[in-house]
């Protein structure tokens, strides 16, 4: 009978509101002092008890000298406890007040075996779309996850980069004197991850569930894309307007800080 107590109590009844339902359940109509006499808690407990469980209409009342008590048929009683309950779920879920949702947080991960729990787990649940741009010297963080997430119907746009490629002079360029290789990717347009790592240094990342590094994320891969089709097309042509890497149009936005290639 324990169980029994403890799911009524779990259904909201009190301690003492409990043991009187399965006393009655248990011994059928009986009067309050016949009650408070076999759970042994004192008669004006008890009445007090019985009182409020006719009035929620979970047992019956019979007038008489002395008054009598019944618990509902178990049916009728889990019936109307589940009617109860939808009822108030229901306006819960209407009226309940919602506080102001927290802004997406930033938050930092340092270290390589770190780093790869968290882009696993997350590369496990995409259900869309993985964009990734990675160095060619960390592609074996991500490839099989990428193919896993390819293989189950996701959309995986990833791209490789390296600082030997000629195919992106521009972006050579502009990672001369930072000391690591970025990664980043943006999964289901939703959670990005933003990292270095370097054979001298630890392995960082900037996580986050923000739209806007998101947007930023994607814009720039797109980005990406146009200058190496533009590359593919234009070659030379590309080179002799701004320099090799772009590098007339980077000295012009930032002077001083990119060396220009001859």
């Amino acid at each position: 009978m324990e169980q029994v107590l403890n799911h009524l109590r779990n259904l909201g009844f009190t301690e003492l509101e409990a043991k009187v339902m399965v006393a009655l359940a248990q011994q059928g109509t009986q009067s309050g002092y016949e009650v408070a006499k076999r759970i042994g808690v004192s008669r004006s407990n008890v009445y007090a008890t019985l009182q409020r469980l006719s009035t929620r209409g979970m047992v019956q009342l019979t007038p008489g000298e002395p008054a009598r008590y019944s618990v509902l048929p178990v049916k009728e009683l889990t019936r109307m406890i589940a009617g109860q309950v939808g009822e108030s779920l229901s306006y819960l879920e209407q009226a309940m007040p919602s506080p102001a949702e927290d802004p997406p947080s930033f938050y930092s991960v340092e270290g390589e075996r770190r780093i790869m729990e968290i882009l696993n787990r997350e590369l496990d649940k995409a259900q869309e779309e993985i964009i990734a741009a990675i160095w060619q010297q960390e592609a074996a963080w991500f490839r099989q996850k990428l193919e896993q997430a390819e293989q189950r119907g996701v959309r995986v746009l990833w791209s490789f980069e390296d600082v030997e490629e000629e195919g992106h002079p521009g972006i050579r360029m502009l990672r001369e004197g930072i000391s690591g290789r970025k990664f980043w990717l943006v999964i289901d347009r939703r959670w990005c991850i933003v990292g270095m790592r370097g054979d001298t240094m630890p392995a960082q990342a900037l996580v986050t569930e923000h739209p806007l590094m998101a947007e930023l994320l994607l814009q720039h891969f797109s980005q990406e894309v146009i200058l190496y089709e533009m590359e593919n097309d234009l070659g030379q042509e590309l080179i002799r307007r701004y320099g090799k890497g772009y590098g007339l149009i980077l000295e012009r936005y930032l002077p001083g800080l990119l060396p220009l290639e001859d």
